[in-house]
């Protein structure tokens, strides 16, 4: 694994997640090094300052909790010290991702093959829908997407993305997971391992929540600009994953 770098977002009150995901990463043979989680409870002005929330209302149609921009931020710090470091590659995990077996192996290949992607997720909540385009591993390809595919509990990135995200992704409008695969916005390479080789563990509960008795999603009359948006979106991801199968074919069925 010369030149990967893995980081472990964690909050420093969740010390029986650090120990779940360190004993996974202990079998895998993948040492790590802990990033502290932004903690939403204790944000201070400069960092609230980040989400834009009238954008955020309008996109996502719902009111912003603010776990999620303590997530948001974490991950742009797992950016910020990825190119501190001398890695050529990060893999940043959530502490409640569920690991594989088969992730060392998909790693090695993603890292064979570095010249296909810029960022690959490892991990999904929805499908997706993966356009197969190169073997990494033994049951694993290399996928464009075509469809939406939210989750960032496992993801590998190189310097090329990280710049990008570290130069674009503030403030925050939308939740981690809806903005940082769409690779028309930042000029990337985006991918999909697929089948995933890494899953969320269901049996950790989630820290990102919402105050109780507070709705969270406005009335379907107040979303319209949401789904506007969403609509705006899903075909730009459409457009964006053709164009990269047919770049993909036509680079594959070029003579060597």
């Amino acid at each position: 694994m010369d030149g990967l770098q893995t980081w472990v977002i964690n909050l420093d009150r969740a010390p029986e997640r650090l120990a779940r995901i360190s004993r996974q990463l202990q079998r895998l043979a993948l040492p790590f090094t802990r990033l502290p989680a932004v903690d939403a409870g204790a944000l201070q002005d400069s960092q609230r300052a980040w989400l834009d929330e009238p954008a955020y209302r309008r996109k996502h149609g719902m009111t912003p909790v603010l776990g999620e921009l303590g997530c948001y931020l974490s991950h742009v710090q797992a950016m910020q010290r990825f190119l501190a470091s001398p890695a050529r590659w990060a893999l940043v995990l959530e502490d409640d991702v569920l690991l594989h077996d088969s992730l060392p192996a998909v790693l090695q290949g993603l890292m064979h093959h570095a010249d296909r992607w810029d960022m690959v997720k490892l991990s999904a909540v929805h499908s997706g829908t993966p356009v197969p385009v190169l073997q990494v591993a033994p049951g694993h390809a290399l996928a464009v997407m075509l469809s939406r595919c939210t989750g960032s509990s496992a993801y590998i990135v190189n310097r090329r993305a990280a710049q990008a995200y570290a130069g674009a992704l503030l403030p925050m409008s939308l939740p981690f997971d809806h903005v940082f695969d769409q690779g028309w916005r930042f000029g990337l390479k985006v991918r999909l391992v697929t089948p995933t080789p890494c899953g969320h563990d269901n049996q950790i509960a989630s820290t990102i929540v919402a105050p109780a008795g507070v709705p969270r999603k406005f009335h379907w009359t107040r979303r319209l600009p949401a789904f506007a948006y969403r609509l705006g979106t899903e075909s730009r991801r459409l457009r964006y994953g053709l164009g990269h199968v047919l770049r993909e074919k036509l680079a594959s069925d070029s003579p060597t």
